[in-house]
């Protein structure tokens, strides 16, 4: 936790709830959801496009019309509406672990301690970014200048990075999901179990802000 920053969101009128958060839901672990999925669907996509020859007797043996560009665009677009969004998935995940409380006496199930899990999720996340806007620019130019006559938009390359890309996104949101459901980070039935409250009845009765 940041006691200045906490210390300045008093000042503008904003108090932290039971989540920990100066909002009723955290945004990043929403975010995230779009930008692992819409970046994981793009790279489906393209590897769809590259081994269209084989999934295309499927596809008309149910009458969908499908070519292979069709395959590449889904790519093409979602990758780069996956990085747009990351940048406030980042953004708003450094602002919510600068107000994370989490329990000092706790190892996840990979034997690490909250601290430590935080530190590699947000370096890890910073990482991620850059190598999705990496793959993007990567992407973009192949689209338009190095095969743009070719009949395959992506490189075998580009395919074996986007394999280990997607093993590490895996990695990445275990971090994450550690930190909310075996660390308890802003979440609010986590912090009102830590206060002796029993979240079931607290909640109910709605006699609390989240």
């Amino acid at each position: 936790m940041n006691p200045t920053l906490i210390d300045q969101l008093k000042e503008i009128g904003l108090q932290l709830g039971t989540n920990g958060l100066p909002y009723r839901f955290p945004i990043h672990p929403n975010l995230v959801h779009f930008s692992l999925g819409l970046f994981i669907i793009a790279l489906i996509f393209d590897f769809a496009g590259v081994f269209f020859p084989l999934e295309h007797p499927i596809l008309k043996s149910f009458g969908i019309p499908a070519n292979r560009h069709n395959f590449f665009d889904v790519g093409w677009y979602n990758a780069v509406a996956g990085s747009i969004i990351s940048l406030f998935t980042v953004a708003a995940g450094f602002f919510e672990i600068l107000l994370a409380q989490p329990p000092t006496d706790q190892l996840s199930d990979w034997g690490l301690g909250s601290g430590t899990t935080m530190l590699l999720h947000g370096v890890g996340g910073v990482l991620l970014l850059m190598m999705m806007i990496a793959m993007t620019i990567w992407r973009g130019y192949q689209r338009f200048v190095w095969r743009k006559n070719l009949k395959l938009q992506v490189s075998f390359s580009y395919l074996i990075v986007a394999l280990f890309l997607m093993v590490y996104m895996v990695i990445h949101g275990t971090l994450g999901a550690q930190l909310g459901a075996e660390f308890g980070v802003h979440n609010t039935a986590a912090h009102l179990l830590r206060m002796g409250e029993n979240p079931n009845s607290v909640l109910q009765e709605g006699g609390i802000d989240l």
